[in-house]
């Protein structure tokens, strides 16, 4: 396994995989149970699972933080979805309903909704309040990944980002 990884829990059997974003075309598996884990689309967050998926990822992570019943959360989907499709293999596109994770929620001081965090190798880099369109998020995760890129040289694999910048 020599290029990024991303770690998620399949849907179907709570199984956890390490997936090779490289991949994301091909449809990767659940290793447990065989269902597919699709990359390009978001993929559905909980307490539960939020930190190790988020941690896990060798790739930028890219969160929205919505409610079923909250109108713009709903009017913002699609672009969310698209972003997920657009950068499959690149980034990791998660959805997380705030009022079925309030921990998670709690913890990252979310008061609003939608409120998208972009996250890189588990700190937080990037955070939008309220509703933004599809060119937004795209730019929150193009210069999460222009940092990664930027950071990726000087550092060991598995050693904490350098704080120079």
């Amino acid at each position: 396994m020599d290029g990024p990884r991303v770690t998620l829990a399949c849907s179907a059997c709570g199984h956890w995989n390490r997936v090779d974003p490289a991949r994301a075309a091909a449809g990767p598996k659940c290793g447990h149970c065989g269902t597919p884990l699709p990359l390009d689309h978001p993929i559905a967050l909980g307490d539960a699972t939020f930190a190790r998926t988020v941690d896990g990822s060798d790739l930028p992570v890219l969160v929205d933080f919505y409610a079923d019943w909250c109108g713009p959360c709903t009017q913002m989907a699609p672009a969310v979805a698209a972003v997920a499709h657009a950068y499959a293999g690149r980034a990791l596109v998660a959805k997380l309903d705030t009022d079925r994770a309030p921990e998670t929620s709690a913890r990252f001081g979310i008061r609003a909704i939608p409120t998208v965090i972009v996250f890189a190798h588990g700190r937080e880099v990037a955070r939008q309040t309220g509703a933004a369109p599809r060119v937004v998020l795209e730019r929150l995760l193009a210069d999460a990944l222009t940092r990664a890129a930027a950071d990726a040289p000087t550092r060991a694999p598995g050693a904490a980002p350098s704080s120079a910048g």
